[in-house]
């Protein structure tokens, strides 16, 4: 199973888009992508945060998430795509006959029509939203029902995110986890102290755990 975003697919350049058209609306200069590239991870708010500076004290807060979530809406796959080597591992994992899944905190009104523009939602055997249940990671129970939904055992299931609630999320599901270092990870960040049981530098780095 997988994060979505930084993780199964390259979403920061479509989302640092959105967020710079907030800014342009408002007469303010674009952004460094990578000055927004480690926010993507942690959602809108943080998306927010990091694009103007405020917390949701300041009253246009959210008229500014909302604004940013209604462009990206309708700008989902411009750039976005599985980051490199990711097509790779899905078609070498579907070959030998293992199922993959999605299990993200993205709101499914964004997941479900990414996956599906990009070929992925019909052969993911399982796609858990941010919305899907009433719980969101880091709490275990989206991994948990994704588990189910495929018709798998926990204990022999792996998953691989990039921010630290996906490896404690895993970890309260009873999975194997494996931190994707490729992924939207700050430079303050520590992976090695999220308590994974791997780190990935590459989606091949992935494929080389889950063949071994």
């Amino acid at each position: 199973m997988f994060d979505l975003d930084g993780t199964l697919l390259d979403t920061a350049p479509d989302l640092a888009w959105a967020l710079n058209q907030v800014r342009r609306e408002e007469g303010l200069p674009e952004l460094p992508f990578e000055t927004i590239r480690p926010s993507v991870s942690h959602g809108s708010a943080a998306m927010i945060r990091t694009g103007f500076g405020t917390d949701e004290t300041d009253p246009r807060f959210e008229p500014r998430r909302r604004r940013l979530l209604e462009i990206y809406a309708a700008n989902l796959a411009r750039e976005t795509r599985p980051f490199p080597g990711m097509a790779e591992l899905l078609e070498e994992m579907e070959r030998r006959g293992i199922r993959w899944g999605v299990v993200t905190n993205k709101p499914v009104r964004f997941t479900e029509p990414l996956l599906d523009a990009l070929g992925l939602l019909e052969r993911a055997a399982a796609v858990v939203s941010g919305d899907s249940l009433p719980e969101r990671k880091p709490h275990p129970a989206p991994i948990l029902h994704a588990c189910r939904t495929a018709s798998a055992e926990p204990g022999r299931c792996l998953y691989v995110g990039d921010a630290e609630r996906d490896i404690r999320a895993g970890s309260n599901a009873g999975v194997h986890t494996l931190v994707a270092l490729f992924g939207y990870i700050a430079p303050d960040d520590n992976p090695a102290t999220w308590g994974a049981d791997g780190l990935a530098a590459t989606p091949a780095d992935i494929g080389a755990w889950i063949f071994a």
